[in-house]
């Protein structure tokens, strides 16, 4: 794979690479995989645009996602975020009958959308992370898209902005819930990805690497287990009810509570062997989570 950047600006400029009419909006376009002619000058190269963008696979492909490649099953749904690196290689799919949607951040800047884009954090989900649809599913997130194309394609008034944007954030919903759903059904493997996290912060403390490293990040711990850092944290809230940043802060708590009743360290020194490079961070994360200063509960206990 080369190390040269495509760089993707515009719906217009989009359109025009891969062969399209002119769009019928600035700020939103749906495609069909079929009727895409990919320029030679796409090949081999790593794409980076500044739109979002799902993507409907139904059939086997190969997608380039940072520099590792990924084969889909059927009825696969990806998405990425403005800015990151993708790049399709091979021919698209006779009977690829999917879809794909992109939609420019100007399009929600001033909108209710855009005030949360961020929560849907699966914008941030690795390619291997896909969401995995029913048949069921499928059809009710395409008929969002349908819903989508025919308001720009059709009309474009006083309420067309509105009527897309709510159909783009009405399908998201729908994707968040299905993520809920995919995350119940692997639960088992959910469980076995939660015990390895909690034994990585176990290991992490205990081979000294606070002192070292300092308190680690959740991109750390991620990609131990091979996962993006916002699919850990979604698939660790889901099945605790905190996040992995909760879930390292009320570990390191515990260890400090520890440290507080069984030595007669400093709060500065307990402070520097939990990886904090200033006391009153963390005397500011226990109080947070305790309610109680490090010399409070030391003193109460």
């Amino acid at each position: 794979m080369s190390d040269q950047f495509l760089k993707i600006e515009s719906i217009s400029q989009l359109h025009e690479l891969l062969g399209c009419d002119k769009p019928k909006h600035p700020l939103i376009t749906v495609l069909d995989p079929q009727q895409l002619q990919v320029p030679a000058q796409m090949h081999n190269v790593r794409v980076v645009s500044s739109f979002y963008a799902v993507w409907l696979k139904t059939t086997d492909c190969g997608i380039e996602y940072g520099r590792n490649h990924y084969d889909f099953e059927e009825g696969a749904l990806v998405f990425t975020a403005p800015q990151q690196v993708v790049s399709v290689s091979g021919e698209v799919a006779e009977d690829e009958d999917g879809w794909m949607l992109f939609f420019h951040p100007d399009l929600i800047r001033s909108t209710g959308l855009g005030e949360k884009i961020d929560q849907y954090t699966f914008f941030s989900y690795e390619i291997h992370e896909a969401l995995h649809l029913s048949d069921a599913e499928k059809a009710t997130i395409t008929q969002c898209i349908h819903n989508i194309k025919d308001e720009y394609e059709q009309r474009i008034d006083d309420h067309s902005q509105s009527v897309i944007v709510s159909n783009v954030e009405l399908l998201l919903n729908y994707c968040r819930r299905y993520y809920a759903r995919q995350f119940n059904t692997r639960t088992t493997a959910n469980k076995d990805l939660l015990t390895r996290f909690e034994r990585l912060l176990k290991d992490y403390f205990d081979s000294g690497q606070l002192i070292k490293k300092g308190i680690p990040t959740v991109q750390d711990l991620a990609g131990e287990v091979h996962l993006s850092a916002d699919y850990l944290s979604d698939l660790l809230k889901k099945e605790t009810g905190r996040s992995a940043k909760d879930h390292i802060n009320d570990f390191v708590v515990e260890k400090a509570k520890y440290l507080l009743l069984n030595s007669q360290d400093t709060i500065s020194g307990i402070a520097y062997e939990l990886g904090f490079n200033y006391p009153h961070y963390f005397s500011r994360l226990f109080k947070a989570k305790t309610g109680q200063t490090p010399q409070e509960f030391r003193s109460l206990n």
